[in-house]
């Protein structure tokens, strides 16, 4: 997993970025999504303050670029996914104000969506 730091500022604000992408077998729809957020926010004892937020793109820009963008609130900040249903490609963020274990993270995301080729970076 990459973990170089992103930026020096604000050294004294802790942040927890994890970035997890590439390619899943699993079908993607809302209830897969909501599914998602559930999934990992229980797996890593994240706490939500608001419901999740799915939008399917449904036409309006490229036809590579159709599927789905999500974001659910945590607490202490959030997890946003984007799904290219074509290529069958995702990119989801974890970004937190507090710790959570990186390496179940990814775990949870990739036996989720059954992905195969993936990466991931922590920043």
């Amino acid at each position: 997993m990459n973990r170089t730091p992103l930026t020096t500022i604000a050294p004294d604000l802790f942040r927890k970025r994890l970035l997890v992408e590439g390619f899943f077998e699993r079908e993607v729809d809302e209830e897969a999504l909501l599914a998602y957020f559930e999934h990992l926010t229980r797996g890593l004892g994240l706490r939500t303050y608001g419901e999740p937020i799915v939008h399917r793109t449904g036409g309006a820009g490229r036809e590579v670029n159709e599927g789905f963008d999500a974001f659910v609130p945590l607490i202490e900040s959030g997890i946003y996914i984007a799904v290219w249903s074509g290529p069958r490609f995702l990119s989801t963020i974890v970004y937190t104000c507090g710790e959570f274990d990186e390496e179940r993270a990814v775990d949870l995301v990739r036996d989720f969506f059954a992905m195969g080729e993936h990466q991931a970076a922590i920043f």
